[in-house]
């Protein structure tokens, strides 16, 4: 985790303190219902939940303390908790294994992120829709392979981002889904020393489903599967970047990043504007996509349980999740003060002799008798004129000076078919799909 790169509510899921705050309420409501079956005494889950009550601060150095002894950090902290509780404390952890802590926490800590994230995707949806809408009619040009092609509005460039955000907070839905199942199950998963309804009682209390069939552990395709929606969430966020950072190239200039008082560009060159919050977001996604591959390679441990997976959860789950959180926020925040310039627009539109409109002469011709080839070779002989004097001639008035194309369509029709607007008759059916 880079300080940098993180905002405090979701770095504080996983804090030491926080982490060892949820091994303790799975211990507790774990012994609540083993005194409730009559494995231990009431009295157990009593002194547990009373010592809880007086909000005792977690020594967090104490317990690392206890496993630099112990070499085992489950342990090292049962211990510390006996120290505090007393003699009750002995029927903490009954039938249990340390990954049924482990892997539960770590599902409470992810469902936790995912909440956040979920919110970070509603506040850049509503971003989008609102610059969506505002420039719903906003004329631009579409460009396939970085060439001029069609003209499109900066409304639809904005709205195809918000499906795409939208199809991502549905997949982290199921995702968060799929990820938040508990296991009390005990070693190698048989439930042999421990009732299986202490392992409902638990996932009930913490938000959770039980595990269908464990190991030992919580099968890790559900992790792989997680971390893989965080990382085509990035690919979406990174989509998006490049876009803008594409339009606010000098030669471009449609839109750019927000330049606040006081900001500089460069070290070396005063008048430098640079897109400097997505080229970021150009590199977060690059290292938010990372974590899935080691996800995946979690995927196959040996047997019922190797700890293979566990040094790199440690990396993946707070950073993955940080980085996101982070990255999505500042999308928003590039989103909602996007400069945007429709002249500039509209001057780029108009830079290359209308040539955007190609395609409809094309089909005007070959509806008035001219074969799809021999229309392509006229419209394309005089589009090659227009484009070889970087737009300083006029591809309509070339068109009316060719006697083949002259003798199938008239000035008047030909006009017609450089109408900007004909392309923005089904805006409105486009939007309301998207927005509803």
């Amino acid at each position: 985790m880079v300080p940098r790169y993180a905002r405090p509510a979701m770095v504080a899921i996983w804090e030491p303190e926080a982490k060892f705050r949820i091994w303790f309420e799975i211990e507790a409501h774990a012994t609540e219902k083993l005194g409730e079956l009559g494995v231990v005494p009431k009295s157990a889950a009593k002194a547990l939940w009373d010592w809880w009550a007086t909000n005792p601060v977690i020594d967090v150095a104490a317990i690392d303390a206890i496993e630099a002894v112990t070499k085992h950090d489950v342990i090292a902290f049962l211990t510390w908790v006996a120290e505090q509780v007393g003699d009750e404390a002995r029927f903490m952890h009954q039938g249990m294994t340390s990954s049924d802590v482990l892997d539960t926490t770590l599902a409470v800590q992810l469902a936790r992120a995912s909440d956040i994230l979920l919110a970070d995707l509603d506040d850049l949806l509503a971003a989008l829709k609102r610059r969506a809408e505002e420039h719903k009619y906003t004329p631009t040009i579409g460009r396939s392979h970085g060439i001029h092609a069609e003209p499109t509005t900066f409304g639809l460039k904005l709205a195809q981002a918000y499906a795409e955000f939208d199809r991502c907070r549905a997949r982290l839905v199921a995702a968060r889904e799929e990820i938040t199942t508990c296991a009390i199950s005990g070693a190698v998963g048989t439930f042999a020393n421990i009732d299986p309804s202490v392992e409902e009682h638990v996932a009930e209390k913490l938000g959770l489903k039980p595990e269908t069939v464990s190991t030992q552990v919580i099968p890790r395709d559900r992790h792989a599967m997680f971390f893989s929606v965080l990382a085509v969430i990035a690919s979406s966020m990174e989509r998006l970047a490049v876009e803008i950072r594409h339009l606010q190239r000098t030669e471009v200039l449609e839109a750019e990043e927000y330049f606040s008082p006081g900001q500089k560009g460069s070290s070396a060159m005063p008048h430098k504007r640079n897109p400097v919050l997505t080229e970021n977001l150009t590199g977060q996604a690059r290292m938010i996509r990372s974590y899935a591959m080691p996800a995946m390679e979690n995927v196959a441990l040996w047997h019922e349980r190797d700890i293979s997976h566990s040094s790199v959860e440690r990396y993946i789950g707070p950073d993955a999740t940080i980085a996101l959180d982070f990255s999505l926020a500042r999308l928003t925040g590039v989103v909602d003060k996007l400069l945007i310039y429709p002249e500039r627009m509209q001057k780029n539109l108009d830079r290359m002799g209308g040539l955007v409109h190609s395609q409809r002469v094309l089909l005007a011709l070959t509806q008035a008798g001219i074969s799809r080839e021999d229309a392509y070779a006229l419209v394309q002989r005089n589009a090659m004129k227009v484009w070889e004097s970087d737009g300083a001639l006029s591809l309509l008035e070339l068109l009316k000076a060719d006697p083949q194309v002259a003798a199938a369509l008239t000035p008047e029709q030909l006009e017609e078919k450089f109408d900007l607007g004909y392309h923005f008759a089904q805006v409105d059916r486009i939007f309301q799909r998207v927005f509803g």
